[in-house]
């Protein structure tokens, strides 16, 4: 039985590849395992609007949430990232398996314009499984609001 997020891929019907490399322990060895390079490892991030209020962020492996950036594009004062039972609650997946497809709400999806015109690897719902899929499929799929929403990750 396919896990909920192949599953949901198939029903849209977007093409993918399924990757499955083991246990990884940063972005670095997650992109060498999938055999792309670092901003190609999109990270999906659960962000807290409020009480049962969340959204999907999808960021280039590169990137780190910008959160003014974010709230301004988003008109709100506050954010927060659950911890991590709270995410698990808010979609159904572990934290490093999170995607939004297969998730068990269909939270809305913002993603970092620096996606479009790349094929991208995301979580696939379970440890050292991801996908590899275009991300300008995935990004109409998901209904996804695309903006720039991050900024360089610090090298310090």
């Amino acid at each position: 039985m396919p896990s909920p997020a192949l599953a949901a891929l198939d029903a849209a019907g977007l093409p993918y590849r399924v990757i499955r490399h083991g246990p990884v322990r940063s972005l670095a060895e997650a992109a060498a395992a999938r055999g792309v390079a670092v901003p190609d490892v999109v990270k999906t991030i659960v962000i807290r609007r409020g009480p049962d209020d969340h959204l999907f962020v999808l960021t280039p492996g590169d990137r780190v949430i910008s959160w003014p950036k974010l709230r301004a594009l988003l008109g709100v004062n506050r954010l927060s990232m659950p911890d991590a039972a709270a995410a698990r609650d808010a979609t159904g997946y572990e934290r490093g398996t999170i995607t939004p497809f297969g998730a068990t709400t269909a939270w809305p999806v913002v993603a970092d314009e620096r996606l479009r015109g790349r094929e991208i690897t995301l979580g696939a719902g379970e440890h050292g499984v991801a996908v590899a899929l275009d991300a300008d499929a995935a990004i109409t799929t998901l209904g996804a609001t695309v903006a720039d929403v991050t900024d360089p990750e610090s090298t310090r």
